[in-house]
């Protein structure tokens, strides 16, 4: 399926609502064609856009790289860090122009997405930084160092329709279905839709029309795109073996469409059929590129069978041409240039000859040099020296076919291994407080705590309750945790998390032991400074006492943890991890960074063999987003209390 401008303008309409002040963490190349754009904020959860050479949408799933994509480097070293200001579309067309701003600099990604789609990134000026595809037709050439310009406009912006535009029809012999196709770039499934409201033939010509027939296709024009482009969707899949397809509102007689099914939004439905076309396309090139080099090496296989089979039955026919000779010289005769010598080489298809002056022997096309002047067993002998050099032959062919053998076995393995390893994860609803630092404490309490500046804020004034204790360490660039709902009898879970808030401070990069954590009630939180002076974000002012605790160990771990059948990665003190988690490893300052240690903690996790796959889904990233800023080393691993 193609989108059609409308679906686009509703998408992009969605997509500006929703990416407000996110900024780019990461880009991912999925295939040499679409690129995976993951957005964060610090107090949403994170976003996936996907831009692909047929269309752009917000997904909830996240493909693997599939294939090498050549923009990738480039828009990775302009685009990080910076927010997405602005996507629009120009006019009704199937293109869209994505505004990236930030570090005093803006750039612009474009995307074509009809024919076989192009995405350019161009600078504020729209000179041609990098691009897919490089164009060089009568009316426009794109190529790196250029100005971007957009192909001649299709006629009619749909989205600016009026009834002048549709009484056009009454000048035309065409029908009228065709028509409204035609001149305003909708597709069909959309003509006919219109056709069937306004209660007309398609194939009515448009110069026998009414002007009521006119007035009431304009009406059913502007009705239909409007609830397209605003959202007013009854949204469906048909999985139709030939052409699947999205569509935002019932189109035809829904009741005669088979393989249709009902999804909660356009963007959804969307997200999956496109996905599940990516992901087809990715299975097909992976297999494309591997049974091409798999019918090369079959190929060379049959070659060398019967290069030794060839080799066999040639070294056979000079054996058996020796032995001819070796019996007939039993009989007297001596010479190979006796006249009843003739007839006995012709039984084997086999003649003597002689070529510039050199006697041979001509068995089946192979020619052995002999000497004419020696005796017939001489000349039988040597024979079957060349029958059995021949045989030695298939000993070095042999030995080459063995390592064809074994450069097939690989490649069909590795075949097998490319299209298992093209995987998606999808991106499940995260939880409210995974935003933040976050575990469950020994006694069930809900403890969160801040990452950075914007979330310890956000800790503070967004989630602070009067039954809330709040928590902070003695050093500089601790965050602020809350321990939910509890107070000082809770002495498990202060304990608990005092250590976290300890250890998520700066003091595990360190490797500072014996520093003190204090906790204080609500009320003594002041989230504006004083007359006079300044705070800085993600700070606040502490009023009246507060209650120290000792913290003696720097110690964390990360848990599997299981919820409403959903699993999600949570780190704290190892007694609340190992009490709450089926699955779960502890971990010290010093060691790995913290991309490598992420790895290294996913290869753990991974040899709890029941929840393999489900680990396997967990990315790099949600590993690296629980661990403590710094270097850490495993100290153990293993079951946790809830495994039972």
């Amino acid at each position: 399926m193609t989108l059609a401008g409308i679906e686009l303008r509703y998408l992009i309409t969605e997509m500006n609502k929703q990416v407000k002040d996110y900024y780019v963490s990461n880009i991912y190349g999925v295939s040499r064609n679409s690129i995976l754009f993951k957005l964060h904020h610090a107090e949403k959860p994170d976003l996936l856009i996907m831009f692909s050479t047929f269309g752009l949408w917000i997904t909830g799933i996240k493909i693997n790289q599939m294939e090498e994509n050549r923009l990738i480097k480039r828009l990775r070293n302009d685009l990080l860090r910076s927010k997405i200001s602005e996507i629009k579309q120009l006019g009704s067309e199937r293109i869209v122009y994505m505004t990236f701003s930030g570090f005093d600099q803006e750039f612009i990604l474009v995307g074509e997405f009809f024919g076989d789609g192009n995405i350019i990134l161009c600078n504020k000026d729209m000179k041609i930084l990098s691009l897919l595809h490089s164009i060089d037709v009568r009316h426009r050439k794109l190529a790196v160092g250029l100005n971007y310009v957009p192909p001649p406009s299709s006629g009619l912006n749909t989205l600016e329709v009026t009834k002048e535009n549709i009484e056009e029809i009454k000048t035309s012999s065409t029908p009228v279905v065709r028509w409204i196709g035609r001149t305003l770039g909708l597709p069909g499934k959309y003509a006919e839709e219109i056709i069937k409201i306004s209660n007309l033939n398609p194939d009515k010509l448009g110069n026998t029309l009414s002007d009521k027939e006119v007035e009431d296709i304009f009406q059913a024009t502007k009705g239909l795109i409007s609830k397209v482009i605003i959202g007013d969707h009854d949204a469906y899949i048909i999985r139709d073996a030939k052409n699947p397809d999205v569509i935002p509102i019932p189109l035809g007689d829904m009741n005669q469409r088979t393989n249709v099914l009902k999804v909660s939004s356009f963007m959804e439905g969307l997200d999956s059929l496109f996905s599940e076309n990516l992901l087809e396309h990715g299975k097909s090139s992976q297999s494309t590129t591997a049974n091409q080099k798999i019918t090369e090496l079959e190929h060379k296989l049959e070659e060398q069978n019967k290069a030794i089979l060839l080799v066999k039955e040639r070294s056979s026919s000079i054996s058996s041409v020796a032995k001819a000779l070796l019996d007939i010289s039993y009989t007297g005769i001596t010479s190979i240039e006796d006249p009843a010598i003739q007839p006995l080489l012709n039984k084997y298809n086999s003649q003597t000859a002689r070529e510039s002056g050199i006697f041979l022997i001509n068995v089946n096309g192979e020619k052995i040099k002999v000497d004419p002047t020696s005796s017939i067993q001489a000349i039988a002998s040597a024979l079957f020296n060349e029958s059995k050099k021949q045989m030695r032959a298939t000993d070095t062919i042999n030995l080459e076919k063995k390592k064809t053998e074994k450069s097939l076995e690989l490649v069909k393995k590795q075949a097998s291994v490319a299209q298992n390893s093209i995987v998606f994860a999808v991106q499940k609803k995260k939880e409210w407080f995974e935003r933040y630092r976050w575990f469950i404490t020994s006694d069930d309490r809900l403890a969160i705590g801040g990452r950075d500046a914007s979330s310890n804020s956000a800790v503070i004034r967004k989630h602070l309750n009067k039954n809330d204790m709040v928590f902070h360490a003695e050093i500089v660039g601790s965050p602020f945790f809350l321990l939910r709902e509890s107070t000082e009898n809770d002495l498990v879970s202060v304990k608990e998390v005092a250590q976290a808030t300890v250890c998520f401070s700066r003091a595990w990069r360190a490797g500072v032991y014996g520093l003190n954590a204090y906790w204080i009630k609500p009320d003594q939180v002041k989230t504006a400074a004083p007359s006079g002076q300044f705070i800085a974000k993600g700070s606040f002012v502490i009023d009246g006492s507060r209650n120290f605790v000792q913290v003696t160990a720097l110690q964390l771990a990360i848990g599997l943890y299981e919820k409403d059948e959903s699993y999600l990665l949570m780190c704290g003190t190892p007694q609340a991890i190992k009490k709450n988690c089926i699955y779960f490893v502890t971990i010290e300052p010093s060691g790995m960074d913290m991309t490598e240690f992420a790895k290294k903690v996913k290869l753990e996790f991974m040899k709890f063999k029941e929840k393999e796959e489900i680990v396997r889904a967990i990315s790099i990233d949600d590993f690296i987003r629980v661990l403590p800023a710094g270097e850490s080393h495993i100290v153990e691993a293993g079951h946790g209390e809830a495994y039972n």
